[in-house]
């Protein structure tokens, strides 16, 4: 019984240091890479800071009264009556007090407008978001029209003004380590600041309960030179090549034939749908449903095979292609870059 308990005891501290850094270093409030983040860190470290002075003291109350208890007839510490009324009054009332009035003028005069929603004239890029169950779409407007899912990209060293609402339920788009989450509502329009000098990637997480795949409902932000931002907008702007082989043309026409273009949309196709993700440039993002599986032949094929097998719930349906069919399909897909 005591091994069990000291195992339930550790698992429970190994959980609570999960919960607090946010499960894992790329997708972690304690290693912020923006200037909001890092005003969020330091209000997180200076709370946590204080509070263990105010446990502190309220433990060593909890001291003195256990002495006294011990010792009923005898004067506290030689009759310091005062010292303890005293430390009742710093750790009871005083500090507190100054403890709540600090944090709620920091919070809301420092932090708040540090990361507020931003000014639409002082952000040179602007990335719509919309959330689906369980996808992010991705739309750069503009002159460009780059659609993707569930991958964002943005320069270095540029203050970009992303616009989220919902197109199902409510969501929340969250990205620890570059700034506050916000809601996703259906029906209005949300925003908030995304930026970094620091090239990386920063993993997004919905944070608001929005059904069965909560869990599986992740995306990405790279944030990479202006340069090669600039290359990669160009490339996700344009339609697909036309197929250059038999291959790839027996694989789209299975794409436009056996369903998929009811839901998905491929530009320069007839594939116009908008229930899934837009599948133009497919083939050069590195995952698949949202972060859930990465984006590799074998994997592509198991997700159209089965796609409720590894995401139960969502919209896909299962498609009864041959293995034939199956294969062309997938390398049609993974063409598409």
């Amino acid at each position: 019984m005591p091994r069990r308990r000291h195992r339930a005891g550790l698992l429970a501290v190994a959980a609570c240091a999960l919960v607090a850094g946010g499960c894992g270093r790329d997708q972690s409030v304690l290693h912020p890479e923006s200037e909001p983040a890092r005003e969020i860190a330091t209000l997180f470290w200076w709370m946590l800071g204080i509070s263990a002075v105010v446990i502190g003291g309220a433990l060593v109350l909890l001291l003195l009264g256990w002495l006294r208890r011990e010792q009923p007839g005898i004067p506290l510490l030689g009759g310091a009556e005062r010292l303890t009324t005293g430390v009742v009054i710093v750790f009871g009332i005083v500090i507190p007090l100054t403890v709540n009035v600090g944090v709620f003028v920091v919070a809301n005069f420092v932090v708040a407008q540090a990361t507020d929603a931003p000014n639409p004239r002082t952000t040179p890029l602007t990335v719509a978001v919309v959330g689906h169950q369980w996808f992010w779409e991705v739309r750069y407007p503009g002159t460009s029209g780059a659609v993707t899912a569930n991958e964002l990209h943005i320069p270095a060293g540029t203050r970009v003004n992303v616009v989220a609402t919902s197109d199902d339920v409510i969501h929340s788009f969250w990205v620890p380590q570059l700034n506050r989450k916000i809601d996703m509502i259906p029906g209005r329009t949300n925003r908030v600041l995304l930026e970094s000098d620091h090239v990386g990637r920063y993993r997004g997480q919905c944070a608001e309960f929005c059904g069965l795949q909560h869990a599986h409902m992740r995306f990405s932000v790279t944030v990479e030179p202006p340069a090669r931002f600039r290359a990669w907008l160009a490339e996700q702007a344009r339609d697909r090549m036309p197929p250059r082989n038999a291959g790839a043309r027996l694989g789209e026409g299975v794409f436009l034939d056996a369903g998929c273009a009811s839901c998905h949309t491929i530009r320069g196709t007839t594939g116009r749908g908008e229930i899934g993700p837009d599948l133009t440039h497919v083939g050069s993002r590195d995952t698949l449903a949202a972060l859930t599986i990465p984006n590799t032949p074998p994997e592509l094929a198991s997700w159209i095979r089965d796609p409720q097998h590894i995401k139960p719930g969502n919209r896909m349906p299962a498609l009864a292609l041959t293995g034939a069919q199956r294969a062309a399909l997938v390398a049609y897909l993974e063409g598409l870059r």
